[in-house]
This record gives structure tokens, sequence and C-alpha cells, in this order.
């Protein structure tokens, strides 16, 4: 059978092989993956998702494997940043017919967006309890990366621990193709992680002026092992990724507590939980070589791990189990991707066509969150028959309630 992937020599670096099959790619998508393909760390090839799109540093919807070094840019500043999703006990017919009241109780048991009268994304003013438990966790490993780095202890850590954040992040309850009612999220590492992250792309760029004289791009500077600051960002990546993951599963508690206040019916939940990062590194093996293995905006798809692939506010959203393909090593995509720049989103669509695209959904319809309108993404039909060797669905889910931040 023929590979479903586009294989593309790279002058001067390794081979780009893409699965893109049907779907729209962006020249300067193209320019930032043939960059990244061009460094001399990079090992075998670089794979590119379907959702594949620009991004700020590094391409969203690539897999890059390097050789005992790492670039910071690539993994971003929404370290840890994936998606947690759970079935629930209930079905279609035990959901209120008015969902608003659903959707108001889990707005206030998660905050998210930006606070009135405030700059900073919703934030909590007074931490709850299940908060402060699962920060103690968290907090010596956090103690100790602020005696290297004390700005760290500066941001908003606790206070970002279980809430949302804005952009597309989201909560959503969705039913599956047998009506099975399922909480899902999409969130990450919040203030603090957008603080390490930014932090160490601007060491990396600094260390790059002295030894990287030919970066094809000063974005994709990198740390080597063995130089000053690559231990130090491996523990403060690895930190963030454990505080994302938490971030997650304190939310989803929460909001199937706020559940349980409108929905009169006992349930249980978190069957067949998943929780899944999409912007991280660690090390794996690919090829008989030990890597670091960067999946910007990509998840793991393993043979028979979970994954989950979300589509838009309007749009049909997959758990799906990995097929273990070598040479995407092991990934999926990540979602359905931006077919768009958020601006060209809000002077392209107006609230009408927001709302005729999100017709049966519970969330919100204003001026706001124009930029996140489901034409603003690729559709999510042809990314998953782009990636059919990497991926089987399991389960097709539909919201119908999406809180957004």
């Amino acid at each position: 059978m023929e590979p479903q992937h586009i294989h593309e020599d790279v002058p001067g670096g390794v081979p780009l092989k893409t699965w893109t099959q049907g779907v729209p790619v962006e020249d300067a998508a193209k320019r930032q993956l043939q960059n990244a393909a061009r460094l001399p760390i990079v090992f075998k090839h670089i794979a590119a998702m379907p959702d594949v799109h620009f991004g700020i540093g590094a391409t969203v919807g690539s897999v890059i494997p390097t050789v005992k070094a790492i670039i910071p840019a690539a993994v971003g500043v929404d370290i840890g940043c994936g998606m947690m999703a759970c079935k629930t006990t209930l079905t279609a017919e035990d959901l209120p017919d008015n969902l608003g009241p659903l959707r108001a109780a889990i707005e206030r048991a998660v905050p998210h967006g930006r606070q009135p009268g405030s700059r900073d994304p919703g934030a909590w003013q007074k931490p709850p309890g299940s908060v402060n438990t699962a920060w103690a966790q968290l907090e010596p490993e956090f103690t100790e990366l602020c005696r290297d780095y004390p700005k760290i202890a500066k941001t908003n850590h606790i206070q970002h621990l279980g809430t949302l954040g804005s952009g597309n992040h989201f909560i959503e309850v969705c039913l599956d193709e047998a009506g099975a009612v399922w909480f899902m999220l999409h969130s990450g590492s919040r203030g603090v992680g957008n603080f390490i992250g930014t932090m160490f792309i601007e060491l990396a760029k600094q260390d790059a002026l002295r030894h990287q004289a030919n970066l094809p791009d000063r974005d994709l500077a990198y740390f080597e092992e063995g130089s000053r600051y690559f231990g130090d960002y491996v523990r403060a990546v690895g930190w963030a990724q454990k505080f994302a993951a938490t971030n997650r599963e304190v939310m989803m508690k929460r909001v199937i507590e706020a559940a349980k206040t409108v929905i009169h019916k006992n349930f249980q939940a978190h069957i067949e939980a998943v929780n899944c990062h999409h912007n991280y590194v660690q090390k794996e093996t690919h090829f008989g070589q030990e890597v670091y293995l960067t999946r910007k905006g990509a998840v793991s798809a393993k043979a028979g791990q979970l994954g989950i692939i979300p589509g838009s506010m309007g749009a049909r959203s997959y758990i799906v189990r990995g097929k273990g393909n070598a040479d995407s090593f092991e990934s999926c995509s990540h979602g359905a991707g931006r077919v768009m720049s958020r601006g060209d989103a809000k002077r392209q669509f107006t609230l009408a066509d927001h709302r005729a695209a999100t017709e049966g959904v519970e969330c919100r319809k204003d001026k706001d969150v124009l930029d996140e309108t489901p034409a603003a993404y690729k559709d999510i039909d042809a990314v998953m028959a782009a990636q059919r060797e990497l991926v089987d669905v399991v389960h097709t889910l539909k919201q119908v309630v999406c809180v957004k931040g």
C-alpha cells in the first residue's frame, strides 16, 4: 500500500515527511519547516501533521527529533498545553433542555478569560482547597527552580492552577456517537509556563549569537547538552508539563462537581479518561536513536495509546487510538489547525456567520470570540482523512456546551 505521507527533500537538511494530502498548507509554514530541517541537531527527518500551520518561533503541527539538544521555541511558551476528556455514565436524555445554567455553573467553577478590570486572564483571588492540595505536589520542585531563577516566583503560579485561560482554550460538554455525555477541556501551563518558555527562548537566542552563527532562523536557537542552560531548561520544562497536566485534572474535577449542581441525577465520570500534552518535549527512542522529541501541536500516538483531536467550536472532535506509525515518530495532529490568523478571522466573519456556525451549541456568540469561529480552522474531516495511517477513531464527539475564555 502506498504511504499516505508526502516526502520532500530539503537541500542542506533532513527530509520532511508531511501528512497533508487534501488540506491546505501555507507557504510560510513550509519555509519554517525547511528552516528547522537544516539544523545540524535534527535527526532522520521532520514530521508535519495535517493541522500544520505557521507558528510563532516554530511550526505548529511539527514533530522534531533532536540529538543531545532542544529548541526552546519549538516547544513554545504554552508548555504542556493539551487536552483532557472523560466519559460519564450520563446520556443525552439526562441533560436539561436549557443548557444555559450548565454553562453558567461551569463558568463559575473555573476562572477563565480575562477578569473584568484586569489585564490578567482569569486567576484565583484566593485559591480553593482543591487547588492548594494539588499545588502541594508541585511546590517543592517549583521552590528549587525559583532558587536559580527568582523571577519565576513572581508569576501567577498557584493563582493559575485550575484555570482555563483564553484564546483557543475551552471546556466542552459533548455527546459521543452513542449519546453518552463527555466532558472535555483544553489548557496548559498558563502564566508560569509562559514565563518559563519566554525566558529560556531569550536565553537560547542570546547564547546563539555567540555559538550558532549560521542559524537559518534566530527563533530556532537551541541548547546543547552540557551547555550552561540545558539542564535548567530540561528541569523547568519538565515541571511546567507536570503543572499543565495537573491544571487539567483540577479543572476537570471542578467541571464535574459543577455539573452535579445542575444535572439532578447521580453519575460517574472518569470512565475512559485521557489526559495528553500536545506542546512538549521528552526523551524517546526512534529508529534506534535516543532523541529529544518535540511535539509542537502534535499528540503522541504510540500503538494502542489513546489521544484527543479536537475540532473547533462548531465541529466534531475525536478520541483516537494510535497506530504507532514510525515515520510520524508515533504522532498525530493536535486538532484541526488554523487556516487563517486571528486578525483575518475577525475581519472576514460577521457575528451572523459565527452564530450560524455554532447553531445548537450553548456558547458565546459575541464579537470577542470571532477569532475562534469554526471557519477560522481547517476542515476537521479532511484533517482526519489525511492521517488515517496514524490513528483509528474510537469515539466521535459533538459539543453541546462550549466555554471559551
